[in-house]
This record gives structure tokens, sequence and C-alpha cells, in this order.
């Protein structure tokens, strides 16, 4: 039953995309929307009572034992980013059915209410505001993140979430989901666990993000003959400047104990405007930098601004940062971890705790003071593109350790 329940949430949800290569279904789309129906009718079958909250996630509730303990939420988002992979988000809402269909089909009921958790847009490339559905669900999103636009259609995140069934004045005046456990399965998305030949991990904390999304360098247009060096504000020579000094503070990161990633995700320096003769006037980009220590964040921005200014000075442009995005650093559950642990070790396993390096829906639920953690499942290819790797497999056997973790010993001889 738990291989069965994964392998077909899997292959129904991806037959939801937009063009391809690989899988696109953006945050509070309408094929996101399909996406969560599909869960519902899943859920239903199962004899689960499925609702939705104001920000349309979606809630599939197993009842347990104690109705009156804390439940155990478990679950992940069905949105991708554009052309993304089959796994990311998917796996985790595939093995949390898998585990309510166990509960089920084995006639065994959970200690407390199992609530199978289906958040929505989650990934943030679509709208730059982190963990979207999850806050929602917490009563933790701002009226100013209401009015951020999505990037492919221009509409605030505010009309996409009234479109697509949700409510955002509720949203706001909360209060959100009363705090218990939450429990997140997502694939890894580095190599780590391949490397190490482990089919699946524990996580120990989910790194913050520090985002500038839409910066750029304005300088001057001219002849790429016809110009001397020295009166050149070349757009694209000063982020060539700037990329090797983020480079540089990155390694000098490391090299002195820090946790740190720089990437610049976006570069476009390729409109109708530039062109084979000429010296480039302007240059669009974006920096991401993340860290699981928020003073390492801070540090690298005040380095970047300072780096920034210093070209400035030498090339003549001038740089446009516009708005900063971010998301803490957060540590997620020990003592979860420590449980799931006992429970892998019934079955022979005993999977390692690592750091995760991208932002998680667990982040959320832990900084809104939640029990909370997150198992990384073996994958090839990394994530957030086509090519994302995984053996439903390795999926399976962690689902059967959360089934050993939160079976119901007083129901068992």
């Amino acid at each position: 039953m738990i291989e069965a329940m994964i392998a077909d949430i899997i292959e129904r949800v991806n037959r939801l995309s937009l063009p391809g290569p690989g899988f696109t279904r953006p945050s509070y789309s309408p094929l996101e929307t399909q996406a969560h129906a599909i869960i519902a009718e899943k859920a239903e079958e199962l004899g689960m009572t499925v609702t939705r909250d104001a920000g349309s996630n979606l809630f599939a509730r197993l009842p347990g034992r104690d109705r009156a303990a804390p439940a155990l939420y478990i679950g992940s988002h069905l949105d991708t980013v554009a052309m993304g992979g089959a796994y990311d988000g998917v796996a985790g809402v595939a093995g949390a059915m898998a585990l309510a269909a166990h509960f089920v089909k084995s006639g065994e009921t959970p200690p407390v209410d199992l609530v199978v958790t289906v958040t929505r847009a989650e990934e943030s490339v679509w709208f730059p505001v982190s963990y979207i559905g999850s806050r929602a669900a917490l009563g933790r999103l701002t009226a100013p993140e209401m009015e951020a636009c999505r990037v492919d259609t221009g509409q605030t995140l505010a009309h996409h979430m009234r479109i697509e069934g949700g409510d955002p004045d509720a949203v706001l005046r909360g209060p959100g989901l009363t705090s218990a456990r939450f429990i997140e399965i997502h694939i890894e998305q580095g190599p780590v666990l391949l490397k190490a030949d482990e089919p699946f991990a524990l996580v120990s904390g989910v790194r913050g993000g520090l985002r500038y999304r839409q910066a750029g360098i304005d300088g001057v247009w001219a002849h790429s003959g016809g110009a001397p060096r020295s009166e050149r504000a070349d757009a694209v020579f000063a982020f060539a400047d700037l990329v090797t000094a983020l480079d540089r503070l990155w390694g000098e990161m490391l090299e002195g104990g820090h946790d740190c990633a720089v990437t610049f995700g976006r570069v476009d320096a390729a409109s109708d405007e530039h062109a084979f003769a000429k010296v480039p006037g302007r240059l669009e980009f974006c920096v991401d930098i993340r860290s699981g220590d928020d003073a390492v964040l801070d540090r690298m921005d005040a380095a970047l601004k300072a780096e920034i200014a210093a070209i400035e000075a030498k090339r003549g442009v001038r740089f446009r940062l516009g708005p900063q995005s971010r998301s803490k650093p957060s540590d997620l559950s020990a003592s979860l971890n420590d449980r799931i642990l006992a429970g892998a070790s019934a079955l022979d396993l005993s999977p390692r705790i690592m750091l995760s390096g991208g932002g998680h829906d667990a982040a959320a639920f832990a900084a809104a003071g939640w029990d909370s953690t997150m198992l990384f499942i073996r994958n090839w290819n990394g994530s957030h593109n086509p090519d994302e790797g995984m053996d439903e497999k390795d999926l399976a056997l962690a689902v059967r350790a959360l089934a050993e973790t939160f079976a119901d010993r007083q129901g068992r001889p």
C-alpha cells in the first residue's frame, strides 16, 4: 500500500504541468489547485476529513486515539519552480499520504490525529515572499506581502489567492493554526546522501536566505571601438567585478568555518539594446546569499554593499539592488529527530542528521513555535531542474520509519 500510494500520487500530480521540459505548476495557479484536488480525492477514499483554510492550504485529518492531544501534521507542497522536477514537494505529499494509508489499511489507529498537510506557494520564485502557504496557515503573512506580484502575471498575491479559493482578508485576521508538530518529507537538494549511499536523513536546521531579486547596473552605452577604456562605464565588467568579489568573500567565509552559499541565479544582458558593437550600458541580475547563521547574512550583506561602492567608484556605473527579501535560519526539533531515530532503529536504520541548504515550510512552522523537523530523501541531479531523480523505495523506507515511530504502542499487543 505504501509503494502503491507513492507511485500513484507522483504520477497523477505530474500529469499537471505547463509545457516542459520538466514540470511547471505556478504558485496559486489552476494547476496547483488541480493537484490539491487529487490529494483531496485520495484522502476522502481513505475516509479522511478534508478541509481548506483561508490560504487554500489543504488538510486531510485521520482521527487518532487521543483526539485532545496535539495533532501530527505531515506534508509538503505541490507547486514547482518553472521547469522543475518530478519530486520537489510532490514526494513529501506522496509520503504523507502513504503514511496515512498505512494506518488505514493496517487497521491501526495513530496515537494522535494525523493531518496530511498540503501547503500552497512554497516556491518563492513566483512571489518575492518566503513560505507563503505555511505562513498563511500560521497567521503570519503581512498586508504588504499580500501586495507582492507574481512574476509571470503581474497580479498580486491577494488576487491569485482569491481566485484560487482563498480569502486574503481572513488570512490577515488570523489567528492561524494552534501550535502542534510538523514533519516535512523532501528530496535532498544536494549530493550528500547519494555519495554516502544512504536512503534518507533527518534535518537539524534550515538555512536562512538574503535575496536581491530585482538588482541591476546602469552604465553608459558606447561604441565598442570608439570608447577608450578610461572613459567607459561598462555594466558587464562591473558585474564581473562583483561576481569575483563575492566569490572571494564566500571562500573566506568557508575558510573561517562559517556556513555560507552565494548564487547569482539570473543574469540578463541580452535585451534588444545590446549588440556586438556596443559597450553594455545596462545589466539586470539577482543574488541569493544563504547561511545557517543570521550574523553571516548580515556580514555578507554589508560586504556586498561595500564592494558595490568600490566598483561604482572604479567603473563609473550605478548599482540598483532593489528591495531585499529575507528568511531567517531555523533550528529544527532535536527531540522530534530523536524520536524518529528511535523508530528508525527498530528497522535497523541509523539515518544521519544534516543541515538543509534550501528553505522549506518546516522552517516556517519552527519559527512559529512548532515542534518541526524534516526527512531528506536521497536524490540525484539535485532539485529545481527537470532531471531530479529519486528512488521511490527510499521514500517508502522513510515512511516505514515514521510508521514505526508513531505506532500506537497502547494499541499493540
